[in-house]
């Protein structure tokens, strides 16, 4: 297909597809989310992104028994309810959702400049509230990615709040401009603003598998893999995903396993086989604490408080 520099736009029964020059997105209604991200040719997705609200526990965490105070974060973390779908194409807000019959009116030669599509969740906890995540798509491929949570009493504070892709594959590294080494809230000083380079998606080696790999204030990221699941695709050529800050510096970990495999293990030896790429994109970060670990709290300046709203914004942009 000849691409013109607007949106090619395709209304399915159940989906939202997106076509441009070198890249194809799919949004679903009945998954809740963007389903599909492929960018030259390769997919850079495995699930379907979703709100993020759990950080594997550490041993500064279990010692103050935060582990138990929050632990409804982790199931509102495991299982996700989309309770509503908005979307604006151009200037054109629908009503509902263009699905069967109403898809009918469609052509094939569907075109728009921009695209907006707002999926909300509610969290399954007790009282429950609502995460908003809007994608902005413009007529270059650009994705602007804007999360807003909706603070509410008498919830516990939250481990972490982001969101959290999971990619095909590992990748073989990953290249980022903000803080050196690893850094968590209360773990900053000392470090050095720069652009780094990351072999392969390392875990710290505790015996107890706990939270590792957090970077804080980062500005851009680029994350480079060479292999994907398609059998016909036999390239090995490396390719990358870039993502970058808006009005302010983001916070991510770039790891093999999900917070719940992380928490899951024991011992060291008992985390799977690593073969995704697990990336969290943070809009706000627990400290790690390390007062001591049989019951000291993080500082009170570190905690994330679940009555106050939280909103964040990133760019996703091919490399």
């Amino acid at each position: 297909m000849a691409y013109t520099n607007n949106l090619h736009i395709v209304y399915g029964d159940a989906s939202l597809g997106i076509e441009g020059e070198d890249f194809s997105y799919v949004f679903s209604y009945d998954r809740g989310g963007l389903e599909s991200l492929n960018l030259a040719g390769k997919e850079w997705l495995y699930r379907v992104p979703t709100p993020s609200f759990w950080r594997a526990t550490t041993d500064n965490d279990r010692g103050s028994g935060f582990n138990i105070k929050s632990v409804q974060w982790l199931g509102a973390d495991m299982f996700q309810k989309c309770i509503g779908i908005d979307l604006t194409v151009d200037d054109h807000h629908f009503e509902k959702l263009p699905i069967a019959p109403d898809t009918n009116q469609f052509s094939n030669n569907e075109y728009a400049d921009k695209i907006k599509i707002i999926y909300t969740y509610e969290t399954l906890t007790i009282p429950s509230t609502q995460v908003k995540i809007a994608y902005e798509v413009s007529n270059g491929g650009e994705i602007k990615v804007t999360m807003h949570y909706f603070g509410k009493n008498n919830l516990p504070e939250l481990p972490v709040l982001g969101m959290r892709f999971i990619m095909p594959t590992k990748a073989i590294g990953f290249d980022y401009t903000g803080l050196s080494g690893e850094t968590y809230p209360d773990r900053m000083a000392g470090a050095e603003h720069g652009t780094y380079h990351i072999e392969g998606l390392p875990v710290t080696k505790y015996l107890v598998p706990q939270e590792n790999g957090m970077h804080m204030q980062t500005d851009n990221l680029t994350i480079t893999r060479t292999n994907t699941q398609n059998n016909a695709d036999a390239s090995a050529e490396p390719f990358s995903l870039q993502i970058s800050q808006v009005d302010k510096p983001f916070n991510f970990s770039c790891l093999p396993y999900t917070a719940e495999e992380l928490e899951n293990a024991t011992h060291i030896e008992e985390l799977p086989l690593a073969r995704r790429t697990v990336l969290l994109i943070a809009g706000k970060v627990r400290g790690v604490g390390g007062i001591d670990s049989w019951g000291a709290d993080v500082e009170e300046k570190y905690h994330i408080p679940s009555d106050k709203d939280i909103e964040f914004s990133f760019i996703i942009n091919k490399k």
